[in-house]
């Protein structure tokens, strides 16, 4: 089997959106960290349109924010094509819904009479979301996107640094991987498309990317020899980022989660605050995935958790291990209810999810991390919970 994945840089525009929105909620959460906040963004050529719903007791200068994220991002001139300096800025916001906000506040079980105080805070929205991990790599991540992601950070790293200093922010990775009885043997192709100044050479820019931007990063244990190197395909790409092609939040769900190998919930995560489930409850899942696979519980789960809007406890939770599970997965599922508490307050203290620590994870994929923001990463205590609870070692 040959499967493929693919990662963006910080400059393609969809991620550029994602970057903005996620901003834009930890600026509220700087001051404010019950915050409600749905942020959503366009760009285009010349112009960042944001919209959406914040509640907030605290001021946050949006024009502000916006600008400061575009040209961190690289996009500080003309020249590039798109410039935070003098690009247009368009606001709509508006608070929260009332009836949605008054269900998230005060839950359905508080209002049948509960007195637990996780219990307070209802789901956000109804949905249902996933969480993965596997044994392929040391972050417990699939290897394509894994490597996808690799690749796309060091892209924009040998930029930044001035070490490719003719390269721009827009760019895509592309990793595809032979697989052979589940194992990761081989890379067939890597694909890199990246935006660079006028006039380069593409035999130049070839040589650089699998030079100085893919081998440093691929393990050893991958021989590229007989791989493909696909380095801008398409020739010349110098104009990019939002002069481009439009970018939008939420737009690149597969590259934000597991790069396919695992399925998707309904929503995509950057722009919203902790009550959306969409966001909070993704993460819990793949804490709870990346536990059972670091437990050598099975080497390969998926976990689905299902909510309503204004409830607090999931109204399912399935986990499928594809065969490789060593413990019955109905006793697996006992463990996890006891182990993980999986109402929306919860997940949100035990993950302290309060605090302004998202516009990192709006590049280079929510999970496989090991970052301290990235607090559904860390796990160790959970391992051990469930190692003794299943008397393993």
């Amino acid at each position: 089997m040959i499967f493929t994945s693919e990662s963006v840089t910080e400059g393609h525009p969809d991620k550029l959106a994602d970057q903005i929105s996620d901003a834009v909620l930890d600026a509220v959460l700087e001051n404010d960290p019950n915050g409600r906040v749905a942020c959503e963004v366009l760009l285009t050529s010349g112009l960042a349109v944001i919209a959406g719903e914040i509640t907030t007791s605290s001021y946050v200068d949006i024009q502000q924010t916006v600008r400061d994220v575009i040209k961190g991002v690289g996009y500080d001139n003309e020249d590039v094509g798109f410039d935070g300096n003098t690009c247009g800025v368009m606001i709509s916001i508006d608070e929260q819904s009332p009836e949605i906000g008054a269900s998230v506040s005060e839950s359905l079980e508080v209002r049948s009479g509960s007195k637990d105080s996780y219990e307070k805070l209802g789901a956000g929205d109804q949905g249902l979301m996933f969480g993965y991990a596997c044994d392929e790599t040391p972050d417990l991540m699939p290897t394509p996107i894994w490597l996808a992601h690799k690749i796309a950070k060091q892209l924009s790293e040998v930029r930044k640094s001035g070490e490719l200093s003719y390269l721009r922010p827009d760019g895509k990775t592309q990793v595809s991987v032979n697989y052979e009885d589940g194992k990761a043997i081989s890379i067939p192709t890597i694909l890199v498309s990246t935006q660079h100044d006028d006039g380069l050479e593409m035999d130049k820019l070839t040589s650089d990317i699998i030079d100085r931007v893919i081998r440093p990063v691929v393990p050893s244990q991958f021989n590229l020899d007989e791989t493909r190197f696909l380095i801008n395909p398409s020739g010349s790409f110098v104009v990019g980022g939002p002069h481009a092609d439009t970018g939008l939040t939420g737009r690149k769900i597969i590259v934000d989660t597991y790069g396919g190998m695992a399925r998707h919930g309904g929503g995509a995560f950057s722009g919203k605050d902790a009550t959306k489930v969409d966001r909070s409850g993704a993460y819990a899942a793949r804490a709870m995935a990346k536990a059972i696979v670091g437990a050598g519980l099975a080497s390969k789960c998926e976990i689905q958790v299902a909510y309503a809007i204004g409830v607090a406890e999931p109204v399912s939770i399935c986990i499928e291990a594809f065969g490789t599970n060593n413990v019955d997965l109905d006793q697996m599922i006992s463990a996890v209810r006891n182990i993980f508490d999986l109402r929306p307050g919860a997940i949100i203290d035990n993950l302290d999810l309060r605090k302004p620590r998202f516009r990192k994870t709006s590049t280079y994929g929510h999970f496989g991390r090991s970052e301290a923001e990235f607090t559904w990463e860390h796990v160790d205590k959970s391992i051990a919970e469930l190692k003794s609870h299943f008397n393993v070692s």
